[in-house]
């Protein structure tokens, strides 16, 4: 069927269209709409899967990429040691910073201890509980370090 050339013909089908979509509708009023209430987190909220560390490895196959605020691409990677006193082990990030092309590994600097647990396992699965936010903020103070050292 061609659409009609005459528009008085066009207006009566696009009224006749709309007249038919609104018999269509159903009779009851839809459900309004509560937006901060729907936005807000309940009971039925999931949380976010690759909001930290390890949730992100494991979603996403592959360790988190950040810019540090010297402007340069790192990634993150857990180590973890035996504690200087005590029989307990430390988990700590090191960031390994690469060329701005990808291309290679140029530096890598360290976070101070991020976990501390009795085993090294509890300690990497405690390191890897933190926040991609709290990753990102242990990598910015960790190049401020390396800053102060380098002037000193």
């Amino acid at each position: 069927m061609a659409a009609p050339h005459d528009p008085a013909d066009r207006d009566e089908l696009f009224r006749e269209l709309e007249r038919r979509a609104f018999e269509d509708l159903p009779e009851e009023d839809p459900e309004e709409l509560d937006v901060v209430r729907t936005l807000q987190p309940g009971p039925t909220t999931a949380p976010t899967e690759d909001l930290t560390l390890g949730g992100y490895i494991a979603r996403h196959e592959r360790v988190p990429a950040f810019e540090g605020s010297d402007g340069q691409p790192y990634t993150v990677d857990v180590d973890v040691e035996r504690a200087e006193t005590g029989d307990e082990y430390v988990a700590f990030f090191v960031f390994i910073r690469w060329a701005a092309t990808g291309a290679g590994i140029m530096d890598h600097t360290e976070s101070g201890d991020v976990a501390r647990a009795a085993t090294e396992a509890d300690a990497r699965a405690a390191a890897m509980e933190l926040s991609l936010y709290e990753v990102k903020a242990e990598l910015d103070r960790a190049i401020e370090r390396r800053r102060q050292a380098l002037e000193e």
